[in-house]
């Protein structure tokens, strides 16, 4: 494998290894390991904004309507 293609496969992991991250900083604050407080203020920004970001694509991406049990209307 060449040094580019090492490169872009590193690449490519990134944003499932994010993902995973940000479950694992959720895990840790809902079973009170630490509070979302500890981190830096930088890293509290930037977890903000993802949530925010997830959660308008998640409102966008359902097209039919869900009931309260998520099921199909």
């Amino acid at each position: 494998m060449t040094e580019p293609d090492k490169a872009n496969a590193l690449s490519q992991t990134d944003t499932s290894l994010v993902r995973v991250l940000e479950d694992l900083i959720d895990v840790l604050i809902t079973r009170g390991v630490i509070q979302f407080t500890d981190l830096p203020e930088a890293a509290q920004a930037k977890l903000l904004e993802r949530r925010e970001t997830r959660a308008s694509l998640n409102n966008r991406l359902q097209l039919l309507p869900m009931d309260s049990d998520n099921d199909l209307l």
